[in-house]
C-alpha cells in the first residue's frame, strides 16, 4: 500500500448537482435548510446552486436566492455557470466561487450546451481571466474524463490534453468526472497519477458516480495516486440530464464512513450529514438507497 493522506476534503455537490436532475422543485427554504444542515456537519466547500436557463434545469430557477441566503458565511460556496450569461449573472448575485465545465467529449458537450469541446474552450478562456482578475475562485469541471455515453472510452491524452488548457487558462481546480460511473480502479489511477505529475500546482478532485457501485473502489485508487480532494452529494443524489445512464454521485456518508474508518480525516460528522439527509427526503421523487443512509435509520 502507498502512503495515504491524514486528511482529505469533500466538496459537498448535493445541492446542485445532486438535485438538477430531480424531478420534482424543491421549495428554496428546503434547499436552504439542507445546505445550512450540510455545513453544520463539517462541509467547508459546496456547490450551491447553478446559473442555467430554467427552461433547461427548473430545479435551478431559485439560484440567485440561494446565493443571497448563503452569502454572508465564510464558506466556499461555489455555483456552476456554464456561459457568459450564467457567469454575469453570479457575478450579480456576489458570487465569489464559479464552476464552470466542458466535457471532453465532443458528442457529450454538443448535447450538454450545443458546443464542441473547443468551441467551449474559445469562450470559457477570456470568461475565465476576468474571473481570476477579480479575484474568483474558478472551478473546471471536467466532464466525461473517463468515458462518454456517446463515444465509449475517452483516451487518457486527450483528458490530460483538456485539464492541461484549463491549468494554463489559470483555473484554481480541476475537477475530473467519471460522469457515467464506468471507469474501473486502473483507470482511475493512471489518469490520476499522470495528472498529479503533470499538474503539481493546481487543485485537483476526483468526482465519481456510483451507476456500477464502483466509485469506492475508484476513490482509494485516486487516494493512492495522491488525490485528496473528492466530491461527493449527500445521499447519493445525482446525475446528469445530458448523460444516458448516468445515475448519482458518490454517497457523501459512505465516503466519509471509509475515510475515517481507515484513519483519513474528513472535519465531517456523520450523526449531522444522517439529519442533513433527513431534511431533504420529504421533498424528492427517489429513494436513498446508500449503505450508511439505510444503516444510520435502522440503528
Amino acid at each position: 500500500m502507498m502512503d495515504l493522506p491524514t486528511k482529505v476534503t469533500i466538496i459537498e455537490v448535493g445541492p446542485r448537482d445532486g438535485l438538477q436532475n430531480e424531478k420534482y422543485f424543491v421549495p428554496t427554504d428546503v434547499k436552504n435548510k439542507f445546505i445550512g444542515q450540510l455545513k453544520s456537519a463539517g462541509l467547508i466547500e459546496m456547490e450551491l446552486t447553478s446559473f442555467v436557463s430554467p427552461k433547461w434545469v427548473p430545479q435551478m430557477q431559485d439560484a440567485a436566492e440561494i446565493v443571497s441566503a448563503n452569502s454572508t458565511d465564510t464558506y466556499r460556496n461555489i455555483v456552476l455557470a456554464p456561459n457568459r450569461k450564467g457567469v454575469d449573472r453570479a457575478i450579480e448575485s456576489g458570487c465569489k466561487a464559479i464552476a464552470v465545465f466542458v466535457g471532453v467529449s465532443n458528442s457529450f458537450n454538443k448535447k450538454n450546451i450545443n458546443k464542441t469541446t473547443k468551441e467551449s474552450m474559445a469562450e470559457l478562456k477570456p470568461i475565465i481571466a476576468e474571473l481570476k482578475a477579480n479575484n474568483v475562485f474558478v472551478r473546471a469541471c471536467i466532464s466525461t474524463a473517463f468515458y462518454c455515453p456517446f463515444e465509449g472510452k475517452i483516451a487518457e491524452e486527450d483528458t490530460i490534453a483538456l485539464c492541461k488548457e484549463f491549468a494554463e487558462s489559470g483555473v484554481d481546480e480541476l475537477s475530473v468526472a467519471d460522469t457515467i460511473g464506468m471507469a474501473v480502479p486502473t483507470e482511475s489511477y493512471s489518469l490520476f497519477s499522470r495528472l498529479r505529475q503533470q499538474l503539481p500546482e493546481i487543485l485537483l478532485t476526483a468526482h465519481f458516480h456510483d451507476t456500477r457501485k464502483l466509485a469506492l473502489t475508484n476513490i482509494y485508487a485516486a487516494l493512492e495516486a495522491g488525490i485528496h480532494r473528492f466530491d461527493a452529494s449527500a445521499g447519493g443524489l445525482g446525475g446528469c440530464p445530458f448523460a444516458p445512464g448516468a445515475t448519482g454521485n458518490v454517497a457523501t456518508e459512505d465516503v466519509v464512513y471509509m475515510m475515517e474508518r481507515m484513519g483519513i480525516d474528513t472535519g465531517i460528522q456523520l450523526d449531522e450529514l444522517v439529519k442533513a439527509i433527513d431534511i431533504i427526503v420529504p421533498s424528492i421523487s427517489r429513494k436513498i438507497e446508500t449503505g450508511y443512509y439505510q444503516l444510520a435509520k435502522t440503528m
